[in-house]
């Protein structure tokens, strides 16, 4: 179910079928990257929201979609929106979740009041779950999903035990970890993630760039 994944770095992450295309949170994409059919946006961090990028990916017909905050930075034709909608987008069909922090350390990362998302979207027969920067959330435990990509770095987003703690609750087919190694985490939250989100199978995937943390 990852056939046509491309994972860039941090969050960021590429699907095709061969014809459409779609980017999340698109960062660090080769220069001739091919244009989008849909870019999805979780939140404003630089790590996430890179406009050079979206301007870079965008062709006629490109759909963007964004919380509003950042559908006002972006200007232009962007479908605002906000956790609990359901949008069927340039032929995808799609559902934003929430996405924030609940830990007191990191309240002031990603607040509730930003209304920042995560999204569930139909591709190619297979739901996936892109959960952006968040904590384990409980409104987050009934979501049906084929595949779960999670943050696992910790500090701005669950751990790798947190992040395994929502995998069992959901349930995926599998589950991906994703943002470690760079801006935080390090390279090995993946293993960490994996063992101790059993018995959910796990699929770590290769970043196009090399990590930029240590291991530790």
């Amino acid at each position: 179910m990852l056939e046509g994944f491309t994972w860039f770095k941090q969050s960021a992450f590429r699907w095709t079928d061969g014809e459409r295309v779609v980017y999340i949170d698109p960062w660090g994409t080769e220069e001739d990257a091919t244009p989008a059919d849909l870019i999805l946006i979780t939140h404003a961090h630089f790590d996430h929201l890179q406009p050079d990028e979206i301007a870079k990916l965008r062709r006629e017909g490109t759909q963007v979609v964004a919380p509003r905050d950042v559908a006002v930075e972006l200007g232009g034709d962007v479908t605002p929106v906000a956790p609990g909608e359901r949008h069927d987008i340039g032929g995808f069909h799609l559902e934003t979740v929430p996405a924030y922090n609940t830990r007191e350390e990191a309240l002031d990362f990603h607040p509730k009041a930003n209304k920042w998302v995560g999204y569930v979207i139909d591709l190619g027969g297979h739901t996936y779950y892109h959960a952006g920067d968040t904590d384990h959330l409980p409104e987050l435990e009934p979501l049906k999903t084929d595949v779960a990509f999670l943050p696992v770095g910790g500090h701005y987003t669950m751990n790798a035990e947190e992040a395994a703690s929502l995998a069992k609750a959901i349930r995926p087919k599998f589950a991906v970890p994703m943002h470690f190694g760079f801006v935080v985490g390090s390279p090995l939250e993946g293993v960490r993630f994996r063992d101790a989100a059993a018995p959910v199978p796990v699929e770590i995937m290769r970043p196009v760039h090399p990590f930029e943390m240590e291991e530790l």
